[in-house]
Order: C-alpha cells, then sequence, then structure tokens
C-alpha cells in the first residue's frame, strides 16, 4: 500500500498535495499497491470527491481534539501509528514547509529512510532523483528499507485526475498523544488580507528586485500585473528592503512558482532566486546589465532599464487590446 500525507485548507486540498498524488499514482501503476491518505482533522466527507478525482481508494481521517491547529509531533505521531498499523511500503507528502517537516518527524519515529524534494521516481520508489544544495544539483538515489519516504518537489508532477474513479472508503483514526507531542503547536492564525491574482497560481508573474529602486518603482510592476491579469512578486533584496512583504518572496526561502511567463525586473539571478522560478514556462528578464546571469537562463532577454521599458511595455499592450 502507499500511503499518502494529504494536506487541505478549509475544505480544499492543497494544489501541491495533488501533484504528489499524481506521483503516487505512477508507483501505484508500476507496482499494482492501492494509494490511501490520511487526512489530519478537518472534513474528509467533504473532500472525499476531489480525492476520488485523484485515485485515492480510502483516506484515514485522523480526529483528536488537539490536532485542530498545527503540531508538528502530535501529527507526526498520528501518521507513525497509522504506519504501525497498516505497514505501507511508500510514504509520501509534498515537499512544502509543513509536509518536509511532519515527514521527517515520521521518519525520525519509524526509523524509516526519507529522501526530500524528489522530481523524479523509478523501480517503485526505489530509485529517485532530488533535488540538492537549494535546487542547483540533482543528485540520484536509492531509497532501502522495508518502509520508503519521499517528498514530491513542488511542479515536477502535474496534477492529473483518474478516468472512471471510485469513491473512497474512509475510516476514522484516533491517535493516542502524549503532552509533549503537543508542545510546539499553533496556537492561532494571522493572514494577510487576500490581494489581486494569487502569487502560486498566476499565469503570469511580474518579479522585482534591487533595480526597482523602491517600494513606490513596484507601482510600475502593479501598473504591469494589471494589464496581464498577473501577480506581483519579489526577490529577497526587495522583501528584505521592506519594498514587499515576505510573503511575496519568490525563492529559496520564498515561494516556488511555475506560471506561464515570468518576468523579471531588475532582478540579477541568484541562484537562490532561480530555485524559485525555475518551473516557470518562460522567462523574460529584464535589465540593464547585459551581464546579470539571469539571461543566461532567460527564454527572452531586454537590456535596457526598467522604468523605461515597462511603461513602453504596457502602451503596447493596451494599444493591441484597443485594435482586437
Amino acid at each position: 500500500m502507499i500511503l499518502t500525507f494529504v494536506e487541505h485548507d478549509r475544505g480544499a486540498l492543497s494544489p501541491l498535495s495533488l501533484q504528489m498524488l499524481a506521483c503516487a499514482r505512477q508507483v501505484s501503476q508500476e507496482t499494482g499497491e492501492p494509494v490511501h491518505a490520511v487526512l489530519v482533522e478537518g472534513e474528509a466527507a467533504g473532500l472525499v470527491e476531489s480525492l476520488s478525482r485523484h485515485g485515492v481508494s480510502r483516506a484515514y481521517q485522523v480526529r483528536h481534539a488537539a490536532l485542530e491547529q498545527y503540531a508538528p509531533a502530535a501529527w507526526a505521531r498520528s501518521l507513525s501509528q497509522i504506519l504501525d498499523v497498516h505497514q505501507p511500503s511508500l510514504v509520501l507528502a509534498a515537499a512544502t514547509d509543513r509536509g518536509n517537516e511532519v515527514m521527517a518527524w515520521v521518519a525520525a519515529m519509524a526509523g524509516a529512510p526519507l529522501a526530500a524534494n524528489c522530481v523524479e521516481v523509478r523501480n517503485g520508489a526505489a530509485t529517485v532523483v532530488r533535488h540538492r544544495w537549494g535546487g542547483s544539483l540533482l543528485e540520484e538515489a536509492s531509497v532501502h528499507g522495508q518502509t520508503r519516504m519521499l517528498t514530491v518537489a513542488p511542479f515536477a508532477f502535474e496534477a492529473a485526475e483518474v478516468d472512471n474513479p471510485a469513491i473512497p472508503v474512509i475510516e476514522t483514526f484516533t491517535p493516542t498523544l502524549d503532552q509533549k507531542d503537543l508542545r510546539v503547536r499553533v496556537t492561532a492564525r494571522e493572514e494577510s488580507p487576500a490581494q489581486g491574482v494569487n502569487l502560486q497560481t498566476a499565469r503570469v508573474v511580474i518579479g522585482g528586485g534591487r533595480g526597482v529602486g523602491s517600494a513606490e518603482g513596484f507601482g510600475l510592476l502593479e501598473q504591469l500585473a494589471a494589464v496581464l491579469g498577473g501577480a506581483v512578486g519579489g526577490s529577497r533584496v526587495a522583501t528584505n528592503n521592506g519594498w514587499r512583504p515576505h510573503s511575496v518572496q519568490v525563492g529559496l526561502t520564498g515561494n516556488r512558482i511555475a506560471p506561464d511567463i515570468y518576468i523579471a525586473c531588475g532582478i540579477s539571478g541568484a541562484i537562490q532566486h532561480l530555485v524559485g522560478c525555475k518551473s516557470a514556462k518562460n522567462i523574460l528578464v529584464i535589465n540593464k546589465d547585459p551581464e546579470a546571469p539571469f539571461f543566461r537562463r532567460a527564454t527572452y532577454g531586454v537590456v535596457g532599464d526598467l522604468h523605461e521599458v515597462i511603461p513602453a511595455l504596457i502602451a503596447e499592450i493596451n494599444a493591441r487590446k484597443r485594435t482586437r
């Protein structure tokens, strides 16, 4: 059996968990093993249709009063107890902050091998290719053990629905927890108000870096995003300087994005930033430094001052819209 840790929030499955389920189905087709899912708290019944469309045949709904908010050790304890009962050959999670954290705890509790940030699986997941050194290197590795554990890198697999899905069986599982499992836990949530297009799902992303020059300079990027129906992100320099909130940082320590096109404005192209945008289908770089490293990774490049190029680009887009 292949066991998957599926993340969800307020009645919706995580898009990255759906990508991870595509990886699980690939292994299932090789080995003939069914795909089962673990959901901690929430309401599994409302997610059954989505789970079935993505190949899950059985779901374990973890219920415990102490698990209503995220507590990494307690969530991992619950998952490890399910492992003890069902003895899966493979456990998968999305390589999100939460997925990597929970799986690291479970691997330690179960004494099982864990390979994180996998972009490819072979031979029933006995062989994996995974990101190392912040995504700058790919490593091929063999994973040994009665139960193998993997986290699947964002955008390594494309979420896809199955033909003729079956309705999954839902089982309720109540874990045995100790108070020490709850020493670290979320006690409250504070969220920024939703503004415009979601960065992680946007088809067009405009990114700004040091070359934008100021928080006010991002107004140009906002205008370009508005005419293209896109979202605005920032490099680490931009967020560290307070020009953009850290919630929209693109890079190794920020968001991983996969838009149809990423327009990088005034960003040099350090490896830490490239990790966050490497899954973009096309990259347009605008930079007045012709030696900027980002040009080597770009699909298209414009050598010029973004404060001159972007207004001209906006004017041209608007002109073409008027002639349609």
